[in-house]
């Protein structure tokens, strides 16, 4: 099933006495039901204006935009019940418990107050819910804030830079709360910069540039189409193997603390065979693992994410 489905989105901005801003340049992007799915572009690449335009906070000049299937900003009224968003930071009254932020919110909403604990409880933290949010830490605020994003239950949670901030502890509290609710049933939307982050809880990615998909796939597949195809070795002489290794035909060898790097090479074995020869011996060799910073600046022209 299809959560969002986005076709061919296209949004210029117009601003007065200066050129015109292309934010959406016919983006298409598809969100599949459940687990966690990561939404990366650079600064400017019209990734916050694709959120925005999908939860009625802006339109795009063009395309066709849905949530389980019904088209936004249009109906976007008969599906929001069954939409969380957290976008920037969140907003509560610091004098006030965490319960009772979320209980006013519950009575806004109409929501029985037995979500309010419900939901503490998921985003850990029942113990402090009598707290007052002014004494709680950003991790536990931003907890907070998915809390009230999850209060109605949605089977979308759309969430923008959630980790933004935290420190190591409170980017691992986040994340494990987000793979447990993909691992639930519900279908996380997840914008952030952290590409470590994502690469750890996102199930799928999608990566756009200049208001376009470049790549989209589960992230194990996107990391293997992307692969170096390189490998990393440790020997007792590298200056000699580097030499060995360039007079037998390698052309892409580099000499560094971590070791010699041999790129564009399939075949380890090659690589320990050519060396084996001219009598010299491997301590280790292992494969350059691609990580997906690393396919982010392949496929972007500026390096920077947000």
């Amino acid at each position: 099933m299809t959560i969002v489905e986005v076709h061919d989105a296209r949004k210029t901005y117009r601003r007065w006495r200066k050129p015109s801003k292309i934010a959406l340049s016919g983006l298409d992007l598809r969100i599949g039901a459940g687990g966690v799915h990561g939404f990366l572009g650079p600064n400017g690449s019209g990734k916050t204006t694709m959120l925005r335009c999908l939860l009625g906070l802006g339109r795009a000049d063009s395309g066709d935009l849905r949530i389980f299937d019904q088209p936004v900003p249009d109906r976007l009224p008969h599906v929001i019940g069954d939409v969380g968003c957290l976008l920037e930071s969140p907003a509560f009254f610091p004098n006030f418990s965490g319960r009772l932020n979320l209980s006013l919110l519950a009575r806004t909403q109409g929501l029985p107050s037995t979500r309010v604990d419900e939901m503490l409880d998921v985003v850990g933290l029942r113990d402090a819910a009598t707290d007052r949010v002014k004494g709680y830490s950003l991790g536990m605020r931003q907890r907070l804030g998915i809390a009230a994003a999850m209060l109605k239950q949605p089977r979308l949670l759309i969430l923008d830079e959630p980790s933004n901030g935290l420190d190591p502890a409170g980017m691992k509290e986040v994340r494990d709360l987000l793979r447990t609710l993909g691992d639930s049933g519900t279908t996380v939307l997840l914008s952030s910069h952290l590409l470590s982050e994502v690469q750890q809880v996102c199930d799928e990615v999608s990566i756009v540039s200049h208001g376009k998909l470049v790549t989209a796939g589960r992230v194990t597949d996107v990391l293997k189409a992307h692969a170096t195809h390189a490998f990393r070795l440790g020997i007792a002489d590298p200056s000699g193997a580097v030499t060995t290794l360039i007079q037998c035909g390698f052309a892409a060898v580099d000499l560094g603390d971590a070791g010699v790097l041999v790129r564009d090479v399939s075949d380890g074995a090659a690589i320990n065979e050519v060396l084996a020869r001219a009598g010299r011996y491997l301590s280790w060799l292992t494969p350059e693992a691609v990580d997906l910073e690393q396919v982010f600046l392949q496929l972007t022209d500026d390096g920077t994410a947000a």
